[in-house]
């Protein structure tokens, strides 16, 4: 059987940012086999509408991977909350590892839209036009969610609150 040019475009993609999708999953779970599903869940999906998509793929992937965390998010009553390998690299990213548990901790007090917010909005450098695509949701309910979720990072965790000041938006972004 021959592979198509969809096929090879999407191996490509898979190749290329399975390992992003994967920091941003755990980032949303807590938990590395969870992430896993979660970005495998993703990838199916992605595959399954693949010849649909206009123009660049991870905008929509990533809303895939969003609403499929909030989805399931809402099922779960009991969150669990090992740390992996994925925790690692993030604290080796956040350098100090008490403080990478803390935030840790402090994410898992939000609610799934906040938590996908911040991560998009502070983990992976996204503007808050840039979130609003990857989450399908207005502008105004981006601001909205990083307001309301660092005010409850700040109240649950202050001793993080010199590592939750909003940064100014890279130039062309949108405040």
């Amino acid at each position: 059987m021959a592979v198509t040019a969809d096929e090879s475009t999407f191996d490509a993609f898979v190749h290329a940012r399975t390992h992003a999708l994967a920091r941003t999953a755990y980032l949303l779970v807590g938990d590395h086999h969870r992430a896993e599903d979660l970005v495998q869940t993703t990838l199916v999906k992605a595959a399954r509408a693949w010849h649909r998509i206009q123009g660049e793929p991870e905008p929509y992937v990533r809303r895939i991977l969003h609403h499929e965390h909030i989805s399931a998010a809402r099922q779960r009553r009991v969150r669990e909350v090992p740390l992996g390998t994925y925790g690692d690299q993030v604290a080796a990213r956040a350098g100090d590892p008490d403080l990478r548990l803390s935030l840790e901790a402090a994410l898992r007090q939000l609610t799934p839209k906040q938590r996908a917010v911040v991560v998009l909005r502070f983990y992976e450098d996204l503007t808050e036009v840039q979130a609003a695509e990857v989450l399908g949701i207005g502008l105004g309910t981006v601001k909205s969610n990083t307001r309301q979720a660092l005010a409850r990072l700040r109240s649950v965790a202050p001793h993080l609150a010199e590592h939750l000041s909003p940064r100014s938006e890279p130039a062309g972004g949108s405040r």
